[in-house]
């Protein structure tokens, strides 16, 4: 650090006005950022990470109120006027948010969107306006910036949309750039894009980069220091090297416990369980309206022939890329779509010729668990009634007292309060939802449950309890489990097998040890590469090679191998012929080259 910080914030507090009184969110945190330094503030949902920034820049609600004291340069900025203030943001100091899509103005293609940051920043006329947008663009690493300049929002990825806000926060080359958890919403592999990136910027451009996030494996591989906050105070402060060894607080120990690390899980053993679900050649299609008066109709193919098996008591993950079929596979197993092509056979049943009532009895066989454990919940019904919905559905003839019996059991089998019954949704954590949730699934005794996403939206200390408790009952009830995620650290604690999806296909399918030690396919390798490691020393000398580009269209999928465009062993061969699963190691793999993997 350099003598005089860039940034130096001393006893910060942050104060809201509420009808049950006042609530304090920040509480008298000091820190500092040193220009060229990145500095990582660590903490679960509720710890006052992004009202800290906020407070910093003026951003509060209405109701809001900072105090204390942020020196930025010569000038406190909680002490300076709105006009004043308002010169700093953008120029001085930039913001990029964690959810571009709602950052974006949808009204706005990008390229009026950058234009206005320039011109209102820099005093630029339209056209060098344009031109230097374009430039922008293109330092983020967006090919063709001059045709994205007309495109809107909707029309990009996410991961595009974030480079695009990456872009607007730096044209004006701030001397502090915030990212407020840049790259939650993202794919691992994307994820690992935008952090090369904003290291990359920031070193070329000298700024100082202040990191908001609840993943310890990013701090790890991307920040100099680190502040731990809980509650609105800080509970750890120091270089990135001496909080990974030597926690100097309890709360900063049980963050780094609760992390999953890729490189390191414990062993299940396999499950000797009868084969309960078998489906084969499973395709879905969707019509897609044709763009043109006298354009064919076409077909999205979503799932592209994929073959699953699933035993009582086995959990099979499933991991891939947003837009890689995962979910519509879960939506074509759970019969909530019907398959276009292939076979579903559970427990003896043909699933595909099932429809109207004969389908609607055998879902109790087969539950789901949803991402978003609070919009899963009806908002208007109680604890008891969600949990009870299943057993008035399947179990007519149980009476009202038996069904509070059995729900009351499950809450607590659960980890929830039976007292809380007659509660709502909106009064519990969104890990104690989740609960709920688990509770609705399993309150009819199903032998599969499909969890898509269950953890993501959750912070880690509630991931790993949720992770916890489905192995543990899975182990008590003999659940065969299919585990759908983005985070490959999650997938290898939990389960047995894992396949890897990419554009509609399985590229990959083999036991989780030998697919985390021995990964045959070069898309798998990928993926494992772009996982972070909760280990600064690990993860800045890990030789990685991450993938570049994004999952091409499902309308125009490329000839042979659909992972050819990014993939570093293609050869003529992949664009000729489509690899089939076959078997190399201990692994099935569709892959030409998967030896030389």
């Amino acid at each position: 650090m350099s003598a005089a910080p860039l940034l130096s914030v001393r006893n910060l507090r942050v104060r809201f006005s509420t009808p049950d009184g006042e609530v304090e969110a920040v509480r008298g945190i000091d820190f500092d950022v040193a220009a060229g330094e990145t500095l990582g503030i660590v903490g679960e949902s509720g710890s006052g990470k992004s009202q800290t920034v906020l407070a910093l820049l003026g951003l509060l609600a209405d109701n809001g109120q900072a105090s204390g004291q942020a020196r930025f340069g010569d000038r406190d900025l909680l002490a300076l006027p709105e006009a004043e203030l308002a010169a700093i943001r953008g120029s001085g100091i930039s913001v990029v948010f964690q959810d571009p899509m709602t950052a974006l103005n949808p009204y706005l293609s990008i390229g009026e969107q950058l234009g206005l940051v320039l011109r209102h920043k820099q005093g630029l006329g339209r056209r060098e306006a344009r031109a230097r947008a374009a430039d922008a663009l293109e330092s983020v690493h967006i090919s063709e910036p001059q045709r994205r300049l007309a495109m809107y929002p909707h029309e990009l990825s996410g991961g595009m949309r974030q480079r695009v806000m990456l872009a607007a926060a730096l044209a004006c080359e701030p001397a502090l750039l915030i990212a407020d958890e840049p790259t939650t919403a993202l794919d691992v592999t994307v994820q690992a894009q935008i952090l090369a990136l904003l290291a990359e910027l920031t070193r070329a451009h000298g700024t100082a980069l202040i990191l908001i996030t609840h993943d310890l494996g990013v701090v790890a591989g991307s920040c100099d220091r680190v502040l731990v906050m809980e509650r609105g105070e800080a509970r750890d402060y120091a270089p990135v090297e001496r909080l990974f060894a030597r926690p100097g607080h309890a709360y900063t120990r049980a963050l780094l416990d609760a992390v999953p690390r890729i490189d390191r899980a414990a062993q299940r053993p396999p499950p000797a369980g009868e084969i309960l679900l078998q489906a084969q050649d499973l395709q879905v299609e969707f019509p897609v309206r044709p763009e043109g008066l006298f354009a064919r109709p076409r077909r999205l193919k979503a799932v592209a022939g994929v073959d699953l098996s699933l035993r009582a008591g086995e959990t099979v993950g499933v991991v891939g890329e947003s837009g890689c079929g995962k979910s519509t596979l879960a939506r074509a197993v759970l019969r909530l779509l019907r398959p276009t092509a292939g076979r579903i056979v559970m427990l003896g049943k043909a699933l595909q010729e099932l429809d109207g009532e004969p389908l609607r009895r055998f879902r109790r066989h087969l539950q789901v668990v949803f991402q978003d454990p609070l919009a899963a919940l009806d908002p208007r019904m109680t604890v008891r009634d969600i949990v009870a919905e299943p057993l008035q559905n399947f179990e007519p003839s149980l009476n009202p007292a038996a069904v509070t019996e059995r729900v009351a059991a499950m809450l607590e089998r659960v980890g929830l309060e039976p007292a809380h019954l007659n509660r709502y949704p909106h009064q519990f954590s969104g890990g104690q939802c989740q609960r709920i949730g688990i509770a609705r699934a399993l309150i009819i005794r199903p032998e599969l449950v499909i969890c898509d996403e269950p953890v993501s939206a959750l912070d880690v200390t509630v991931q790993a309890q949720i992770v916890r408790l489905l192995t543990e009952l899975q182990d008590e009830l003999g659940l065969a489990l299919m585990f759908i995620a983005h985070d490959l650290a999650v997938v290898r604690q939990l389960s047995h097998r894992v396949m890897v999806m990419y554009l509609g296909r399985a590229v990959e399918v083999a036991e989780v040890r030998s697919l985390y030690e021995q990964p045959r396919h070069p898309y798998t390798r990928a993926l494992l590469d772009a996982v972070p490691v909760p280990d600064p020393v690990v993860e800045r000398t890990r030789q990685r090679v991450l993938l570049s580009g994004e999952l091409p269209s499902p309308l125009s999928p490329p000839s042979g191998c659909a992972f050819r465009g990014r993939c570093p062993l293609a050869q003529a061969r992949c664009a000729e012929e489509r690899p089939a699963l076959r078997p190399a190691g201990a692994s099935l793999v569709a892959c030409h080259f998967a030896d030389e993997a």
